[in-house]
C-alpha cells in the first residue's frame, strides 16, 4: 500500500474563497491591477512611438545611377551636393575581387587593380572659377578583377560610409560656394563600369548600436519576465526596430523586409510539422516510448542516456531543427509513460541536439555559412576535415556536460513532478482541454456550443483535481504490470499510415543525407521537407486539411518570421557590424606571442555569447568576413583553421546559452506548449549557465599550459592542435 501525502496545493485550491478576503490578497490583486494597467500604457507608449515614425515617412528607394570610371590613373567626378553634409552613404556594385578571394597574381607579375573612392570638397570664387579643392574624407580602396576577366565576372556589391569634414572658415581661400564630389581612381588599364547609389543621409552607427541595443534589450524583458507572448514579443521588437528605421530615414520597402525572411527555414519547419504531424495519427510515438521503457527496465539515467546521445548523433547528419521535430514528441510521451516531468528531460535533449549539430557541416546553419564559404573551401576545410577537427572537441563537450547535468540532476526526484502523476495528469489534461476550447471562436452558433461544452468539461475536471489534491496516495510501482498496461494501452493505432508515413520520412531523411555531398546539393532543405510532406499527403489521401493545418506550429513559424525581421533590422542599425569591429580591433591591438591563441578565444566566445541573445545566421556571416580577414593579415600571420573551428563551436554552442539563442531551442519549446508543456526563458538560461560555470572554472587553470603548446607547436603545421587550445 502507498503512504499517504498531504499537498502544499490543497490549502490553496480549497480556500479560494477565503483568500478573496485576505486583506494581502486584496493588496496583492491591486498591485497585479496596476501593474497590468502598467504593461498596457507601455506597450501602448511603444505602439504610437513606431506607427508615427512608420505614418511621417516614406519609403526609402536606393537610386542606382550608371557611371564609368576612366582607366589609367585618370580621374573621375561625380556630384553629390551643393548643401553641407555631415556623412553619406556609398554603395557600389561592379567587378569587384570579394575580399575573401584569393589574391591572383598573373603571369606578367602585374599588381592587382585598385579603385579609390573619397569624397573630394571643390570651392568656387565669386566668378565661378575653382578657388581650392580638398580631400574631406578617409579614402575607400577596392580590389577590382583583371580587364580580360570582367566579361565573366558577377557583379558585388560594396557598401562604406564616409565621414565629411567640415569647412575651415579660417582659409581665406574657401569661399562661400563649395561642391562635394565623389572621386573616382582607378590603376585598371580599361575603363570600369559600375552602378553606385548615394544616401545623403544614412545611419550613424554609433546611434544605430545604441537603439538597436535598447530594442533588444526590451525583447529579452519582454521574454525573461513573460510580459507577453514571445511570438507577440517578437512582433513588438521587429515592428519598433523598423520604426528606428524609418525615423532615421532608412524605411525599408515591403519588398525588402519580406527579403530579410529566411524562407528555406521557414519552409523547412512546416514541411517537418505536416509530417510529423501525421505520423502522430499512426501510435508510433507511443509505442516507441513504451519500447524505450522496456529496454531500459524503467530505470531514468539509462533512458535519458539513450535519448540524448541519439539526438546528438541524428543532429550531427540532420539538420537540428528536423531532429528536434521528430525527438521531441518521442521524449514528451516516454516521460508521460515513466511519469516524469518532461521539461528538464526536454532541455538536456536539445542541448545535446546542438552539440551534435557542431559535428559537421550539415548540423547547424552556422556550420553550413562557414563549410559553403569559398574562400575557406579552398583553403582546406572540406566536409571530411571540419568533421575530423570537430569530433574531438564534440566528444570532449559532450562527455563534460553529461557530467554536469548528472551532477544537477543528482537527485531523481528533480526530474520528476511535484505532485502524484495523477494529480499531475489531471492538471496537464484540464489544459489540454482549455487550449482546445480557446481555439475555437464564438464564429458560428456550432462552434460556441462546442466551446461550452468543452468549458463544461474543464470545469468538471477541475471539480475532480480538487477531490484528488484534499487525499492523494502514492501507489507502489510495479515494473511488469506498468509495462503490460503499457503495451495494452498504446500499440501501433494504423499500421497501414505508418507505412506510408516510412516511405516519406525514407524520402525526406536519404535526402537530407545526400545534402551533406556538395555534387549531389540540387534540393535545399526546405524544398525536400516540402516534397515529402506532399507526398505524404498523397500517400495517406488526406481529405480534412484543416486538420493537420491545425497541428502546425504557427506560432513558432510567425516567431522565427519576426525574428530574422528583427535581427536584420538591428544589422542595419549597425549592431552585428559593431561587435565584428570590437573583435578585430581587439585581436589586432594584442602582442605576436599570443595573438593566435587570443585570437581564438575571442573569437570564441564573442561568437557564443551573442549567439546566445543574437540569431547566429548574420553573426555569423559577419564573424566569417572577420575571420577571413584576421587570415589574409600578413602582418598577424594567423592561420585559417583554428579560427573556422573557434567561430563554428562558439556559434553552435552559444545557442545553448538561452531559450532563443537557437532554433532547435525554439521549436523543442514551441512543441512541447502545444502537448501541454511550457517551459520558460528562466528555466531554460539556468539549465546552461551551470555548465558555463563549471566550462569557466575548468578553462582558467589551463590558460598559461595552453600558450605554452601553441608555442611548441607553431612550426609543425598550427591546424592539428586547433581544438585543444579552444576546449582546455
Amino acid at each position: 500500500m502507498g503512504q499517504m501525502r498531504i499537498l502544499d496545493g490543497r490549502e490553496v485550491e480549497n480556500n479560494n474563497d477565503d483568500q478573496q478576503d485576505d486583506p494581502e490578497q486584496s493588496v496583492t490583486s491591486k498591485v497585479k491591477k496596476y501593474l497590468i494597467w502598467f504593461k498596457i500604457s507601455v506597450l501602448l507608449v511603444v505602439w504610437m512611438v513606431f506607427t508615427a515614425f512608420l505614418m511621417s515617412t516614406n519609403e526609402h528607394v536606393d537610386v542606382l545611377k550608371l557611371i564609368s570610371i576612366p582607366a589609367n590613373g585618370a580621374k573621375k567626378l561625380f556630384p553629390i551636393s551643393t548643401e553641407e553634409l555631415t556623412r553619406i552613404g556609398l554603395s557600389l556594385k561592379g567587378p569587384f575581387r570579394l575580399q575573401e578571394a584569393d589574391t591572383v597574381v598573373d603571369k606578367l607579375q602585374r599588381p592587382p587593380p585598385l579603385l579609390e573612392v573619397c569624397v573630394e570638397r571643390v570651392y568656387y570664387n565669386i566668378s565661378g572659377e575653382t578657388a581650392d579643392t580638398e580631400i574631406v574624407s578617409n579614402v575607400w580602396q577596392l580590389d577590382v578583377v583583371y580587364p580580360e576577366a570582367m566579361d565573366y565576372t558577377r557583379e558585388t556589391k560594396k557598401t562604406s560610409q564616409f565621414e565629411i569634414s567640415p569647412i575651415d572658415d579660417t582659409n581665406p581661400a574657401h569661399g562661400n560656394i563649395s561642391q562635394l564630389n565623389l572621386r573616382f581612381e582607378s590603376t585598371i588599364a580599361a575603363e570600369l563600369p559600375m552602378q553606385l547609389c548615394i544616401d545623403k543621409s544614412p545611419i550613424y552607427k554609433k546611434e544605430g548600436v545604441i537603439y538597436a541595443a535598447i530594442v533588444l534589450c526590451g525583447l529579452y524583458i519582454m521574454i525573461i519576465w513573460e510580459i507577453v507572448n514571445r511570438t507577440f514579443a517578437a512582433i513588438i521588437a521587429s515592428t519598433l526596430s523598423v520604426g528606428i528605421l524609418a525615423a532615421l530615414n532608412s524605411r525599408p520597402s515591403m519588398v525588402t523586409i519580406m527579403g530579410w525572411i529566411d524562407v528555406e527555414t521557414l519552409l523547412l519547419l512546416f514541411g517537418m510539422m505536416i509530417l510529423v504531424a501525421i505520423l502522430s495519427e499512426t501510435g508510433v510515438f507511443d509505442y516507441l516510448a513504451v519500447y524505450a521503457y522496456k529496454i531500459t527496465n524503467g530505470h531514468v539515467w539509462p533512458l535519458i542516456n539513450c535519448l540524448c546521445l541519439f539526438t546528438a548523433v541524428l543532429s550531427s547528419f540532420l539538420d537540428n531543427v528536423t531532429t528536434v521535430l521528430l525527438m521531441t514528441p518521442v521524449t514528451i510521451r516516454l516521460c508521460e509513460v515513466m511519469s516524469l516531468n518532461p521539461v528538464p528531460i526536454l532541455m538536456c535533449m536539445v542541448i545535446y541536439s546542438n552539440i551534435g549539430g557542431a559535428l559537421t557541416p550539415v548540423g547547424d546553419p552556422p556550420n553550413v555559412i562557414i563549410a559553403s564559404n569559398n574562400f575557406i573551401s579552398k583553403n582546406g576545410v572540406n566536409f571530411a576535415v571540419f568533421t575530423l577537427h570537430m569530433l574531438p572537441g564534440v566528444i570532449l563537450v559532450m562527455l563534460q556536460t553529461y557530467v554536469q547535468l548528472r551532477f544537477k540532476f543528482r537527485n531523481i526526484s528533480d526530474l520528476q513532478f511535484k505532485e502524484s502523476p495523477d494529480i499531475e495528469d489531471l492538471r496537464h489534461e484540464i489544459h489540454v482541454w482549455k487550449r482546445a476550447a480557446a481555439s475555437l471562436s464564438s464564429y458560428s452558433k456550432d462552434e460556441e456550443l462546442v466551446r461550452q461544452t468543452l468549458m463544461k468539461k474543464v470545469n468538471r475536471l477541475k471539480t475532480s483535481l480538487k477531490k484528488k489534491i484534499a487525499t492523494t496516495i502514492d501507489p507502489a510501482i510495479d515494473y511488469k504490470q506498468t509495462l503490460e498496461n503499457l503495451q495494452a494501452k498504446y500499440p501501433i493505432r494504423n499500421k497501414t499510415l505508418l507505412i506510408k508515413c516510412s516511405c516519406a520520412l525514407i524520402f525526406v531523411i536519404s535526402l537530407f543525407f545526400l545534402h551533406s555531398v556538395p555534387e549531389l546539393q540540387r534540393l535545399s532543405l526546405g524544398w525536400t521537407a516540402l516534397l515529402g510532406a506532399i507526398f505524404l499527403i498523397i500517400l495517406a489521401d488526406i481529405e480534412d486539411m484543416e486538420a493537420i493545418l491545425a497541428r502546425v506550429e504557427w506560432s513558432t513559424l510567425l516567431f522565427f518570421a519576426a525574428l530574422f525581421i528583427l535581427m536584420e533590422a538591428l544589422s542595419e542599425l549597425g549592431l552585428i557590424e559593431w561587435i565584428g569591429s570590437m573583435t578585430e580591433n581587439f585581436i589586432l591591438g594584442v602582442g605576436e606571442e599570443s595573438r593566435l591563441m587570443v585570437a581564438v578565444l575571442i573569437i570564441l566566445w564573442v561568437s557564443a555569447i551573442a549567439s546566445a541573445f543574437v540569431d547566429n545566421i548574420p553573426l555569423t556571416t559577419m564573424m566569417v568576413k572577420i575571420t577571413i580577414s584576421l587570415a589574409q593579415n600578413k602582418a598577424l600571420n594567423l592561420p585559417l583553421q583554428p579560427l573556422v573551428w573557434a567561430l563554428a563551436f562558439g556559434a553552435c554552442l552559444g545557442g545553448n546559452g538561452t531559450l532563443i539563442g537557437a532554433s532547435a531551442n525554439v521549436v523543442c519549446a514551441g512543441v512541447a506548449e502545444q502537448h501541454g508543456y511550457k517551459f520558460t526563458f528562466l528555466q531554460f538560461f539556468k539549465l546552461p549557465r551551470y555548465d558555463r560555470q563549471y566550462s569557466s572554472i575548468h578553462r582558467l587553470p589551463f590558460s598559461k599550459s595552453c600558450n605554452f603548446l601553441v608555442a611548441l607547436m607553431r612550426d609543425e603545421g598550427r591546424n592539428r592542435y586547433s581544438f585543444m587550445a579552444i576546449f582546455i
